[in-house]
This record gives C-alpha cells, structure tokens and sequence, in this order.
C-alpha cells in the first residue's frame, strides 16, 4: 500500500506531561482509507493522548504524526474542515433544544449538511424539538455523534461511540459506522466494548503502557490465542481417562481444553467419548474472542511490568 493510501500515519510517537510522565512511548501505525481502525488499551494506556494528537490538539514530544497528508497540529486549518470529531462528552448548552444545538455547530462547520438530515442518520429526527437537559445520556451520545457527522468528514474520530446506548442503539450505531466506511470515510474509534471493535474495524491496535504491544485483524490477532472446550465429566470418571494428547486442565470434574487445533481437538474428544460411552454434560467449544485475547495480553503486560 502506497504512502498516499494511508490517511493516518504515526512514526515513533511519543508525548511526555510535566514531571516526566511518558504517556506515549515511541508508537507506531498507519490507518488506510476507508478504513475503520479500533485503538484499544486498558485504562492508562495512552489511548486518549494519542488520539489528542491525532486529532491536533496537542503537539507531540517526538515523533511524527500525518493526518491526510498535514500535521494535524501546526497545520490544524488544512486538517480541521476535512476531519470530525466526537468526544466522550459534548458539553451542550443545557437549555437549548437538539434543532437548535445543531444549527448552531452547523453554521461553525464549512459545508455542513443539512441538520434534519444529519438528525436522522442517528436516529434524533423526532427529538430535534426536546431540550438537551432532557435527553437519556444514550440520546447525548447520538447528538455527539451528528456534530461530528455535520461536516461530512474525510476522516471520523470517535471516542467511546456507543456508552449510554442500549442494545439497539449501539447495533444501529454500528450499522451507520460501517455505512459511513462504504461510502469512504476513514474512522478511528477507541471503546471499552470490545464486542464492538471484533464487530467493526478493519484493522486494531491494543495499547499497554504507553506502548501498542499488538496489530493486526481481529481475526489476526484473536487466532494467536488457543481455543477453549469446557464440559463436565459424569461422577467417577477422572481426568485421567482422557486422551493424553487433549492437555485438559481439570477443576473436579470441570474440564478445560486449551488448544490451536480446535476442529481436530474437538474430533478427538468426541471420537473418545463416544468409544468409552461417556456423556460431555455442558460441551462448549469456541474460537478464542477478542476480549480474552485483549486481557491475556494486559494480564502478561501487567505481569511482566
């Protein structure tokens, strides 16, 4: 992929705070177009510095950082109109009604499309009259979310997108994220529902320490972690008993498989179970998820410090 395919780059990005905190500690990645790219971390691990700087409110300590093309802090007015950005919190007027709220952004934003329409992409059409005070805290992410669509951006920064939202709000939340990568914008998100970035981004990076410690698909990243197959064995069967080449892990007659091969792990199981006649009460078997992955590596992160 050409430099010119990428719409954010980061090389060696470090950014330090008075006493010698180093938040950010010499990270490296690049976002392609239309592209939708989850930063994840445990909290602490530089996520929100490093988006500060992606997005050009701070300048960085050392290191480089491009944003379609500019460096988004010295060269904000060339990034600023192409870009949108949805903070954890809006801080709204209070008083003032949805409509109202966003006309005002509107006419703060260069090209801004019109406010019923930006209303209805996230579900805020028949609200536009109520006031800010007296929308759900999932609502207020939703008007944060058509600020930052107004300007019909190049580029979408999204913080923590869907807290506050119910189940259905955060799946139609997800659903005009991946309308909005189709259509060519290039999205970053940082979240703490890690369902959401396995849904959702094309590429991830997860944060430790000021450090990005994995990259990768979810797929990618998610497939260097075993597999798992629980069950329990019948009273008076003893781990033992099981085929030695399974490496089971028993906690009475609980039982944990933790294997790369889940197909032919499972085969084996099932082929032994049913030669002895032995009934697998609970079986479950699945792929390792990203939330497991992400608190292994946190977990030895950790550890390791």
């Amino acid at each position: 992929m050409t430099t010119d395919q990428y719409v954010i780059t980061a090389n060696e990005l470090r950014r330090s705070y008075a006493g010698g905190f180093e938040a950010v500690s010499g990270i490296s990645f690049s976002v392609a177009r239309g592209e939708i790219f989850a930063l994840l971390g445990t909290n602490g691990a530089g996520k929100t510095s490093t988006v500060e700087l992606l997005e050009g409110l701070a300048a960085p300590t050392a290191g480089r950082v491009r944003v379609l093309g500019h460096d988004p802090y010295r060269e904000r007015p060339a990034v600023r109109p192409r870009i949108g950005v949805m903070l954890q919190e809006g801080g709204f007027p209070s008083d003032l009604t949805v409509a109202e709220t966003a006309r005002m952004w509107a006419g703060c934003t260069s090209g801004a499309r019109p406010v019923p329409e930006a209303l209805g992409l996230v579900g805020l059409a028949e609200r536009a009259g109520v006031r800010v005070k007296q929308l759900s805290g999932g609502e207020r992410r939703r008007l944060d979310l058509a600020l930052a669509l107004l300007g019909r951006p190049e580029v979408l920064f999204l913080d923590e997108p869907t807290t506050g939202l119910d189940a259905e709000g955060r799946r139609d939340t997800w659903d005009l994220v991946r309308a909005l990568r189709d259509s060519g914008t290039t999205v970053l998100l940082t979240t703490h529902y890690l369902e959401e970035a396995e849904s959702l981004a094309d590429q991830l990076a997860i944060m430790h320490r000021g450090q990005i410690v994995t990259t990768g698909t979810p797929a990618t990243v998610t497939a260097s972690r075993p597999a798992r197959i629980r069950f329990l064995l019948p009273d008076g069967v003893p781990a033992g008993r099981l085929p030695l080449g399974l490496h089971a892990g028993a906690d009475g007659q609980r039982i944990e498989i933790r294997t790369h091969q889940l197909q032919e792990s499972l085969e084996e199981l099932l082929r032994w179970a049913r030669e002895s006649q032995i009934p697998l009460e609970g079986l479950d078997a699945r792929s390792a998820s990203l939330e497991e992955a992400f608190l292994e590596i946190a977990q030895t992160e950790t550890a390791g410090a």
